[in-house]
């Protein structure tokens, strides 16, 4: 038996226990504006000069005085139940019940989760955590789970925006997390057939960083990639930002393993198979409900000999848009294109640090020159944050492409600088919305993904539904809906929309926002969206679930259910 309680990843990887991101890094203001503090990123330790006056007028506040939620650090949780048989039985397995700990393995990192460890209470968290280093380790805390009659939660990075990590209130039994981070090696690198074999608690970024140092990469780069895991991503069937060059999750793993009840879950990584149905399929979305991902072979790719930024602009979404529709129709494609409408083309431009010198003088320019002779209006233009990837012929037969279409859409190319900076923004949004919410300002992205033909109109629809629902509850100063377009397909793209509200002097703020993402995602569901591109279920969507499966199709996962887990072992409850 263990007899020292373990220390937690988190922890010595530097990471905040009362919002998203890294405890060396977030945004500050003071008088003389607002700053990126830290220097993990490129923004880092750059005034952000024009970023309150923006915020100040598109939502009627003042962002410099008295912060409206004066956290009292982090909230009480519930004691954690006595385990000492269990803990007995796990022999050498590496467990914790620090108070900390448990916290941060109760919750994601969605809005309301983030406001409830700072301003409110999270309702149950798990009463242990478990770190398993072997697959071994983990067959023995699923058989352990069995013979003790607790819960068994997989924990990745702890990313998810979703509420898939909200433990269930009632539920008699004591809550287990199983934290895979441990087990986060590449066991197996078969350059001949570029396939890796790699634990599926690894880092994105960790696993981005020795693929590289052996000259390869898996090309998978969502938004959460500093903390997200290679089994996380199996479980909310991922989709990261150079989808278009190297696919989805599920088109990037071959093969994977999983610990149910009822024994493993497994096949070989072929290059395709025919034979029948595959119940490896049960992984890819299960969000915990059926066991623990342990390990996955995946494909990898040389390193690129190019990466190269880029941007363009358009006078207005609608020719943004054809423009985006006629570059999924065929190769050769970026391996990253995201379209930006108005409010985020502002916010962007918001966000750019402080200059001086020539290039101060070099901004104005070139500002008068595309807002002046090429006639781009700021309160309608938009761009795209464009990323080519590969080989010198490659990069310049994606270039070229872009450079025709760009012409004939009326676009004009705003060159590298501009789209690497798009591009890293991505990092930095999680941190502005939990900043934010320190002076009363709640804000939240949520995707989906739709058809070419009903993209427009489903904004737009949005849109409406969010100003009637945010004057019907009667919330103070401005709201702001805004979207972006990102990963293409054959028929259609994703769609990702972000939400911002005044929340100052409202009662129970948390759930006021609340109703108004509800609000918008029943209107993406009536107007051809799906529940999400890749963020998954959890609990916040898992109303919708109805409307989008047959009876039949739940049937049929119930039964998987039934079968694999009867005790419902893996009950945390997400769909």
């Amino acid at each position: 038996m263990s007899e020292k309680m373990f220390t937690d990843p988190s922890v010595p990887r530097g990471e905040r226990f009362d919002g998203w991101g890294f405890t060396d890094s977030g945004l500050d203001i003071d008088s003389t504006g607002a700053k990126l503090i830290g220097s993990r990123y490129e923004m880092s330790g750059k005034r952000l000069p024009y970023l309150l006056n923006w915020a100040n007028g598109v939502l009627g506040t003042d962002l410099v005085l008295q912060p409206e939620f004066q956290s009292q650090g982090l909230t009480p949780i519930n004691a954690a139940r006595e385990m000492g048989s269990f803990i007995q039985a796990l022999g050498s397995i590496a467990w914790s019940q620090d108070e900390t700990a448990r916290r941060r393995h109760g919750h994601g990192h969605a809005l309301e989760e983030v406001y409830a460890i700072r301003h409110g209470r999270l309702l149950r968290v798990p009463d242990m955590i478990v770190y398993p280093i072997s697959e071994a380790e983990v067959q023995s805390i699923v058989q352990l789970g069995k013979d003790h009659k607790v819960l068994l939660v997989p924990f990745g990075g702890g990313s998810n925006v979703s509420h898939a990590l909200a433990c269930p209130e009632h539920d008699p039994r004591a809550i287990v997390s199983v934290d895979m981070r441990r087990m986060n090696q590449i066991l197996e690198l078969d350059t001949e057939n570029r396939v890796a074999h790699v634990q599926a608690g690894i880092i994105g970024s960790e696993l981005q960083l020795e693929l590289e140092k052996r000259g390869y990469t898996l090309g998978h780069e969502p938004d959460s990639n500093e903390f997200s895991t290679l089994g996380g991503w199996i479980a909310t069937r991922s989709s990261g930002m150079k989808k278009n060059r190297y696919g989805n999750i599920e088109d990037l793993v071959l093969d994977l393993r999983m610990i149910t009840t009822q024994g493993l879950i497994q096949g070989k990584a072929m290059p395709r198979e025919s034979m029948g149905t595959d119940p490896r399929t049960l992984a890819f979305g299960s969000e915990g409900n059926f066991g623990i991902i342990t390990s996955a072979r995946v494909k990898i790719f040389k390193l690129p000999e190019v990466q190269q930024f880029d941007s363009v602009l358009f006078h207005d979404f609608a020719s943004g848009y054809q423009f985006m529709k006629e570059l999924a129709k065929y190769p050769p494609y970026p391996a990253s294109a995201r379209l930006m409408d108005n409010f985020q083309f502002q916010f962007g431009q918001a966000l750019k640090p402080e200059t001086t010198g020539w290039k101060l003088q070099k901004s104005k320019i070139e500002r008068a020159i595309v807002t002046g002779p090429l006639g781009f209006k700021p309160d309608s233009m938009c761009a795209c944050t464009l990323l080519y990837e590969g080989s010198r012929a490659e990069v310049a037969a994606q270039s070229a492409r872009i450079g025709q279409l760009a012409k004939q859409f009326n676009g004009f190319r705003a060159g590298g600088e501009n789209g690497k900076r798009g591009y890293q923004l991505t990092f930095a949004i999680a941190y502005i919305r939990d900043f934010l919410m320190r002076f009363g300002i709640m804000a939240e992205s949520f995707e989906t993904s739709v058809s070419w033909s009903e993209l427009p109109s489903m904004c737009e629809a949005v849109k409406q539904r969010i100003l009637s629902e945010h004057k019907r509850l009667g919330l103070p100063g401005n709201v702001i809906i805004s979207w972006r377009v990102t990963q293409l397909y054959h028929s259609g793209a994703a769609v990702y929309f972000y939400l911002g509200t005044l929340v100052t002097g409202v009662k129970n703020p948390a759930e006021q926002f609340a109703t108004l993402e509800h609000a918008a995602r029943e209107t993406i569901l009536e107007h051809g969206g799906s529940i999400s591109h890749h963020h998954g279920v959890g609990k916040l969507r898992a109303g919708f679930v109805k409307d989008v499966k047959s009876s039949a199709g739940l049937a049929w996962i119930e039964g998987a259910k039934q079968h694999l887990d009867p005790d419902n072992i893996f009950g945390i409850g997400n769909q």
